[in-house]
């Protein structure tokens, strides 16, 4: 029949671009092929474009899949193998986890600053900030400063300054180029699953900074974005389990 030679068309396509065949293609191109077709255009269509190295678009998705707010861990297997067959090194996948775990941050940036506010609306000053030089040496690092970086070392002096250290080692000696450090935030900071307005702001003005192309952080935020995806890829198969089920009890 036509219809399935298209379909099976379809699925060797789908093969050929993904690098795998997952229970939920099977089941959106048993009942939804049209569904599989747009999937396949939305989730290929960066690699496409040749705008970032094969290595760099799976770095991507192992920020996006790893990420705390996230942590699909089938995913992260699938794309850290992807990462290394594309030839990417182990210092490089490292680094990539290490910024992507830069999202502990997010509480500091967002927390902090609010409770310097209230803090103010009770008549309660901020205690001043201390070792005002560790801000100078973190900014010529990362070229950032957390925003809840200051109270944070006027709180909780032991714990700032070890967070502090530990977001500086990815900059100061993880292989990857500047603007793809930029690009694991935004990877991070744009996912359907954060979405830190602040951060991905931030990350997208120091990529540009470091020489990336508007194209290219277009392209990065396409990346992110796909982990949306993962609604099928979880309640596809729980509805093709149910279908079977109910058919085997006719």
């Amino acid at each position: 029949m036509e219809e399935d030679r298209t379909k099976e068309a379809l699925k060797a396509e789908v093969i050929k671009a993904r690098g795998y065949w997952h229970p939920f293609h099977q089941g959106l191109l048993e009942h939804a092929p049209e569904y599989l077709r747009a999937y396949l255009d939305f989730q290929d269509a960066p690699a496409r474009t040749g705008l970032l190295e094969p290595k760099v678009r799976e770095f991507m998705y192992i920020a996006a899949d790893g990420a705390v707010s996230h942590l699909y861990a089938s995913g992260l297997s699938r794309h850290v193998e992807m990462a290394l067959e594309a030839g990417a090194t182990a210092a490089e996948i490292i680094e990539v986890i290490q910024l992507t775990m830069l999202t502990a941050q997010a509480p500091h940036d967002m927390g902090l600053p609010m409770l310097a506010e209230e803090m103010a609306r009770r008549g309660q000053p901020a205690p001043p900030a201390r070792q005002s030089d560790i801000r100078a040496e973190h900014e010529a690092v990362t070229g950032r400063w957390p925003r809840g970086a200051d109270l944070a070392l006027a709180l909780t002096p032991g714990f700032a300054q070890a967070y502090l250290a530990y977001e500086r080692i990815p900059y100061e000696s993880g292989p990857l180029p500047r603007k793809v450090k930029e690009f694991v935030r935004i990877a991070v900071a744009g996912a359907p699953t954060t979405l830190d307005r602040e951060t991905l702001r931030e990350a997208i003005g120091a990529a540009l900074d470091a020489g990336a192309s508007p194209e290219e952080v277009a392209e990065v935020l396409q990346l992110s974005s796909a982990i949306a995806i993962h609604t099928c890829t979880g309640a596809i198969p729980a509805l093709m389990n149910v279908l079977d089920r109910k058919k085997e009890e006719r």
